[in-house]
């Protein structure tokens, strides 16, 4: 994986660390929750690097960003990513947000629309969907578990439910240092994603003001949660494509990173800013 030089990006309250690579029109990849660096394998893929200026960073609370101070929500994290487009010098860019950080795109597009050229979306969390009262008790019973035992037994619990007794070593060997950095950010994780995203309120009627050209990105064997959160986006989003990736759950930035580069980069090419 090529390497490319973390600069410390100032906003009004906060710090928040960023890479740039590349040239071309600028990509933003809103960092999602538990793995800071989940989406640095599709910002190296060479035919999305080559085509784009790849923008990644680190949220508050993740890696060398500012800690968290009070309490957090979608609707800071969605002002936090236009204040980084203001210091960057970025008037719009194509936004792509999966799972926790899908819902911080939606808010920004439907809250900045004059920000977001395209939106990009990769499985949100099922939070308005019909069985969304399963998803909150999870996560209910998740934070009742690390409440009562700490960040290093939840996140192991948690890990293990998503991958296996083995996430450790998958982790690591599709994202090296990945497993050190899940276990220091995991308080951020536990007591501010998941009470924000419990806490954000998204509509139809908030969707409605979303008119950029969108796509759905989903896994083939993402389960039914994730199939209702694919159904739910294309009735509120009419001019949204879908792009399904065989084989691929929930993890499919991390595991599918080609495929997912290949259907951003085509998806993008069809919507240059240039036109507009």
């Amino acid at each position: 994986m090529s390497q490319s030089e973390w600069i410390q990006v100032p906003l009004a309250d906060a710090v928040v660390e960023a890479q740039v690579r590349g040239r071309g029109e600028p990509v933003v990849l809103i960092q999602t929750a538990v793995t800071a660096d989940e989406f640095l394998p599709l910002a190296v893929q060479r035919e999305f690097a080559d085509a784009y200026q790849v923008i990644v960073y680190h949220r508050r609370g993740y890696g060398g960003s500012s800690p968290v101070d009070g309490r957090g929500s979608v609707e800071r994290d969605a002002r936090d990513c236009e204040q980084l487009l203001d210091a960057l010098g970025v008037e719009k860019a194509h936004i792509f947000g999966g799972s926790y950080s899908g819902a911080v795109a939606l808010h920004l597009a439907a809250s900045a629309p004059n920000r977001v050229h395209t939106l990009c979306l990769a499985e949100p969390p099922p939070v308005h969907t019909p069985t969304a009262d399963e998803f909150r008790s999870a996560n209910a019973q998740l934070t009742a578990y690390y409440r009562q035992h700490g960040s290093a037994a939840a996140m192991d619990y948690f890990m293990t439910r998503l991958m296996g007794s083995g996430w450790r070593t998958e982790l690591e060997a599709m994202l090296p240092g990945g497993t050190a950095q899940v276990e220091r950010d995991a308080d951020t994780f536990f007591a501010t994603d998941i009470p924000s995203l419990l806490a954000w309120r998204f509509g139809a009627e908030d969707a409605a003001r979303i008119t950029q050209p969108v796509l759905y990105v989903g896994g083939t064997e993402s389960g039914p949660w994730f199939a209702e959160v694919g159904e739910l986006l294309l009735r509120w989003l009419p001019q949204a494509e879908e792009a399904m990736l065989s084989g691929a759950d929930h993890s499919l930035a991390l595991t599918h990173a080609p495929q997912l580069a290949r259907a951003l980069t085509g998806f993008l090419g069809k919507h240059p800013m240039e036109r507009h």
